[in-house]
């Protein structure tokens, strides 16, 4: 396999491309919606014509299947299309109706205005996608952007560079390579918005070196999202929905069902029906069928996921699927039951091909034990008793939900996507996409006359008696 290196982008050139980005935003501010959605289809070309390489660059990066990556190509044409469709009306001034104290004949509206200079670092989990997703939504907002690949993934970011240069100019949208000494280079610059996809643990720095500029954020960011399975429902329709979320990709997902929570008595047959849908979707001719299985992303991941699996065993936890660690740096589709609630699994995101089925004994308990943590990117409840997901629902907090499915919210470009507390900060996709790299400009038109307007002015005696006796 031959193996990409990372491209480094010197000091010098981010200046570069920062000033000339910072010459060239107001004529890309005042472009229409005809010619930003000119400039969604140049990028949608784009992205077609390099279809094949983004699908090798991924399994080149971390042997992702090519079935898994030319979906992540298609979930970015989508939003690519849906942008197009509506970038006119997402463009139009919102007219508000002035409230009852203002002047008769005032107007109010709302303009959406781009924020300017933007900065998008993208995460190594989903290389291609995460990264130009959110560029979507700063080009229909009309913004210049500089794009930040992860190092992780050099063969990706080798081909989402050439793309970009294929689709625009330098002064307009720029791709930046490098590791950790680019990305703190970059924010020792004043753009106006930096949008941030990875862990929580990095987003908290990220947030930090940005305060010196005060740029808005969004970060999109991980942690423990939790299964709630209930007694009533279709255990073997439930089971293969949460394996096919927990295992794609390796679990190297910030929507992968983290952990699940079942009833006690249902414990041993949940685990029997994982195992089945893995036995079916993973093995062929009794041989696990590595080439449908992607690799961990390195090295140093892989002895992490390793060392939660020893940890948790070490303290009691049992292998009921799975375990072994294979030589090709991959991970078999791993299920831990039994596993002790102060494990190292269970304190950090495991983003990885591991399931721990932990038991409740009723609602409150299980709640109570997903509340005790972080609020999660997303939560998943199985029932068939609408009664028992809205409880969960009503008693917990989360980014986002996906009832009896999981990930599927995130596919829904009518809904925010995005985490809430440690699991991140605003949200994007489709509308909210063009929101989240849009100013909401309030801008006020006075009457002609305003029969106030002298009450307000000084001189003020006697003008305080006459506001009190108004105020009830």
């Amino acid at each position: 396999m031959t193996m990409t290196m990372t491209t480094t982008t010197t000091a010098n050139d981010i200046a570069r491309i920062f000033a000339c980005q910072d010459g060239y935003q107001h004529r890309v501010r005042a472009t229409s919606a005809e010619q930003r959605i000119a400039k969604l289809q140049a990028l949608r070309a784009a992205v077609v014509a390099h279809l094949p390489a983004a699908v090798a660059a991924m399994a080149e990066d971390f042997g992702k299947p090519g079935f898994e990556a030319a979906c992540e190509v298609a979930a970015l044409l989508g939003e690519i299309d849906h942008a197009t469709a509506h970038l006119a009306q997402w463009m139009q001034p919102v007219e508000v109706q002035p409230s009852a104290s203002a002047a008769p004949g005032a107007t109010a509206r709302i303009l959406r205005e781009p924020k300017g200079q933007v900065l998008i670092f993208g995460p190594w989990n989903f290389p291609f996608a995460l990264l130009l997703q959110p560029l979507v939504g700063a080009v229909a907002a009309g913004n210049v952007c500089v794009l930040k690949p992860s190092e992780f993934t050099p063969a990706t970011s080798a081909v989402c560079a050439r793309l970009i240069r294929t689709a625009f100019e330098e002064a307009e949208v720029a791709v930046v390579e490098g590791g950790p000494e680019t990305a703190a280079a970059l924010l020792e610059l004043p753009f106006d918005h930096v949008f941030f996809t990875g862990s929580t643990q990095v987003g908290k720095l990220v947030m930090a070196a940005a305060a010196r500029h005060l740029p808005s954020l969004t970060l999109e960011l991980g942690g423990k999202s939790p299964a709630i399975v209930d007694s009533d429902v279709d255990l073997s329709q439930a089971a293969a929905r949460i394996a096919w979320g927990k295992y794609m990709n390796a679990g190297q997902i910030c929507l992968s069902p983290d952990y699940i929570l079942v009833p006690a008595a249902q414990r041993d047959a949940f685990v029997a029906e994982v195992a089945r849908y893995v036995q079916a979707s993973f093995h062929a001719g009794g041989a696990l069928n590595e080439a449908d299985l992607s690799q961990i992303v390195n090295e140093r991941n892989l002895r992490r996921l390793a060392g939660l699996i020893d940890d948790a065993v070490g303290r009691g936890a049992r292998i009921a699927l799975g375990g072994k660690v294979l030589a090709s740096r991959r991970i078999e589709p791993t299920i831990l039951v039994d596993v002790p609630r102060d494990a190292a699994i269970m304190r950090e995101e495991i983003f990885g091909p591991i399931m721990p089925v932990l038991t409740y004994e009723d609602l409150d308990d299980a709640v109570n034990f997903v509340n005790g943590r972080d609020k999660p990117l997303a939560l998943y409840v199985f029932s068939r008793r609408a009664a028992f997901v809205e409880a969960v629902l009503a008693r917990t907090s989360s980014g986002g939900a996906t009832v009896n499915d999981v990930i599927q919210h995130v596919a829904e470009p009518n809904l925010p996507f995005g985490g809430v507390g440690p699991s991140g900060l605003g949200s994007y996709h489709g509308y909210y996409s063009f929101l989240a790299f849009s100013h909401e400009r309030s801008v006020y038109g006075q009457a002609a006359e305003n029969p106030m307007e002298a009450f307000g002015r000084p001189p003020y005696a006697g003008k305080l008696e006459m506001l009190t006796s108004m105020i009830r």
